[in-house]
C-alpha cells in the first residue's frame, strides 16, 4: 500500500519531462515522465531504495535523502515544503498524542477588528477545511447568488466539490479544486478525517480523491469569477497565515479597473437590497 510521500514523489516523477532536466531522450517509455532509474541516479540513491519509498515500504527516509529527491525533481519552494510535510506524516510524527487540535472555528477579536479595518474591502477568514468563519460585507457581495452562503455553515471546499454552481461561478474551477484539495493535507486531525470520510468524500467522489492523490501544489494566481449578476471579476489574492489559529485571512483586490467598478456596483446593489428588506 502506498503512502502520501510515495504518491507525491511518483506523481512528480511522472510529470517531469526528461529534456527539462537535460537528460537524453531514451525513446519509448512504459509510463510518462522521468524514469525511476534516472531519478535515483540524480538523487544519488539506489533504484531499489527509491522503489521502496514510492511503494510505501520505506516510510522514514533521512533528511538528506528527502533533500536529494527535492533537488533531483527540481521542486519549487512550496513543493519542497509539501514534501517535508508528507515525510513527517508518513513517518508517523503526527501521532494521536501530538496531533494539533481540530481547526479552530472561533475567530479572535483582534482578527475581527482587522476585518473591520479592511472594510469596504473584500476579505474572508477560513481554516484549512474551507470553513468560512468571518468575512467583510464586500465578500458576500462578490459571492452573492453563487450558492456559497446557502447553507447554515458555509464551507468553500464542500461548495467547490458538491455544488454544480461552483463550476460556473469559478472560471478556473479546476485550479480552485486543486487548491481546496491541497489545503486538506494541512489539516490532518481526527475531526477533519472524520468530516472528510463521512461527509465530503462520498459526495465529492473522484474529483476530490484524484486531486488528493496527485498532490498538486497550487500557484494561486488571479481568481476569476463569473458573478451571477453578469460581471466577470478578476481578483488578486493576498493570504495572511494566522498560524496560532490554523486559519488564513485572504484579501481580494480588484486586478483591473473594470473589476473595481463591478465590485462597487455589487456593493451598492447589496446595500440597496438590504435596505428594501429592512423597510418591508
Amino acid at each position: 500500500m502506498g503512502t502520501p510521500l510515495g504518491d507525491f514523489i511518483r506523481s512528480k516523477r511522472d510529470s517531469v519531462q526528461p529534456e527539462t532536466l537535460g537528460l537524453p531522450d531514451r525513446g519509448r517509455r512504459r509510463s510518462p515522465g522521468l524514469r525511476r532509474t534516472d531519478l535515483a541516479a540524480r538523487a544519488g540513491i539506489s533504484v531499489e531504495y527509491l522503489t521502496r519509498i514510492e511503494q510505501g515500504r520505506d516510510r522514514n527516509p533521512s533528511v538528506a535523502v528527502v533533500n536529494a529527491l527535492a533537488d533531483a525533481l527540481s521542486l519549487s519552494p512550496s513543493e519542497r515544503a509539501h514534501l517535508r510535510y508528507l515525510t513527517k506524516i508518513t513517518g508517523g510524527d503526527c501521532t494521536a498524542h501530538t496531533r494539533p487540535a481540530p481547526p479552530p472555528r472561533h475567530v479572535r477579536d483582534a482578527v475581527r477588528r482587522t476585518l473591520r479595518l479592511l472594510e469596504p474591502g473584500i476579505a474572508v477568514v477560513t481554516n484549512r477545511l474551507g470553513d468560512i468563519l468571518a468575512h467583510t460585507p464586500a465578500y458576500e457581495s462578490v459571492t452573492d447568488g453563487s450558492g456559497l452562503f446557502d447553507t447554515e455553515a458555509p464551507n468553500l471546499t464542500r461548495y467547490v466539490f458538491t455544488d454544480s454552481r461552483a463550476r460556473t461561478f469559478f472560471a478556473d474551477w479546476d485550479d480552485i479544486a486543486d487548491e481546496q484539495a491541497f489545503d486538506l493535507w494541512h489539516a490532518p486531525t481526527v475531526e477533519s478525517s472524520e468530516w472528510f470520510t463521512t461527509q465530503l468524500a462520498p459526495l465529492a467522489g473522484p474529483d476530490l480523491t484524484h486531486r488528493l492523490n496527485r498532490h498538486v501544489v497550487p500557484e494561486r494566481g488571479v481568481l476569476r469569477v463569473n458573478h451571477p449578476a453578469g460581471h466577470g471579476l478578476r481578483l488578486l489574492r493576498e493570504t495572511l497565515e494566522l498560524p496560532a489559529d490554523e486559519q488564513q485571512l485572504t484579501i481580494l483586490l480588484p486586478a483591473d479597473d473594470e473589476t473595481a467598478a463591478a465590485v462597487e456596483q455589487l456593493r451598492h446593489r447589496r446595500r440597496h437590497h438590504s435596505n428594501l428588506r429592512a423597510i418591508s
